[in-house]
């Protein structure tokens, strides 16, 4: 089982982590920029974070064999802080940046103004660098919220194609499935999913523009959620075919669309990785 997770929070994750993450077959994943926990209360602090997505972050995954993009943007908790608001003038740097597969996470948190401005701004960016656009939903009156997001999505002018709309479950997801966004999973304890209501949900709409991703970041969270899901897919009677299309071939296709996800792993500090994972083959050749 090859896994691509297309959501994680590595930059609040241990080595140990990754050992147990290349144990369980992932071999690349995409780090959005998110709110830490503690608010940040200047741009520089947001300029040493993007850094940090950009260049040390690749570098600890490489040393456990797994290959690591990231998106950058103003996450929606932080988006209504009027400190903050000149994250949105440093972001087109970082856009261009080899790594940077994506704009996000953007979005809700509260609908407000500010937020709405936040939103609309960094969908203007994605549609002027090319990149396709992180989308997350917000934890409170989510329905209303997915709707709001797509109506921003359809205002924006940017290729429904180029946005996955995420942290989704069985109550918004038919607000997307015919929207021609992407439709994001995150499978996480309490609050989000779980691998058995994924494998239900993937039944009723088939596997067409889903990604499914562990999300772990410094809550109570598993980064080998992606490997339970499709253990659970097996389980309920899908094939290889279909576990690998979910965990490995949908994520390549959403995040391919940037132009950067080369997983040829000679291009990440292979010199620094252990032995058994320096010159790692195995995704070798795994383009979108």
């Amino acid at each position: 089982m090859r896994i691509l997770d297309p959501h994680i929070h590595m930059s609040s994750r241990t080595t140990a982590d990754y050992e147990a993450m290349y144990g369980a077959g992932v071999r690349a994943v995409v780090e959005p920029a998110f709110w830490l926990g503690q608010p940040r209360t200047s741009v520089d602090s947001f300029i040493d974070y993007f850094d940090a997505l950009v260049g040390w972050e690749p570098f600890r995954a490489s040393q456990f064999g797994i290959r690591h993009f990231c998106t950058i943007g103003l996450n929606p908790k932080e988006a209504g802080d009027p400190r903050l608001t000149g994250v949105l003038d440093i972001m087109p740097r970082y856009l261009e940046k080899d790594g940077v597969v994506a704009v996000g996470e953007l979005g809700y948190d509260s609908m407000t103004p500010q937020e709405d401005h936040a939103f609309a701004a960094q969908l203007a960016l994605a549609v002027a660098h090319e990149l396709p656009a992180l989308v997350h939903t917000p934890h409170r009156d989510k329905l209303a919220g997915t709707r709001r997001t797509l109506d921003v999505v359809r205002e924006s002018g940017i290729a429904p194609g180029m946005v996955v709309v995420d942290h989704l479950n069985e109550v918004t997801v038919p607000e997307v499935v015919d929207s021609g966004c992407w439709m994001g999973f995150s499978i996480y304890p309490d609050t989000k999913m779980d691998p058995t209501r994924m494998v239900a949900v993937l039944r009723d709409i088939g596997l067409d523009r889903v990604l499914v991703n562990s999300a772990a970041d410094w809550g109570r969270s598993d980064p080998l959620t992606t490997r339970r899901t499709g253990e659970a897919m097996l389980a309920a009677g899908f094939d290889d075919d279909a576990v690998d299309r979910i965990l490995w071939r949908n994520p390549m296709e959403f995040y391919g669309q940037s132009g950067r996800l080369d997983l040829d792993p000679t291009r990440q500090a292979d010199a620094a990785a252990p032995a058994e994972f320096a010159g790692n083959s195995i995704m070798r050749g795994a383009r979108a």
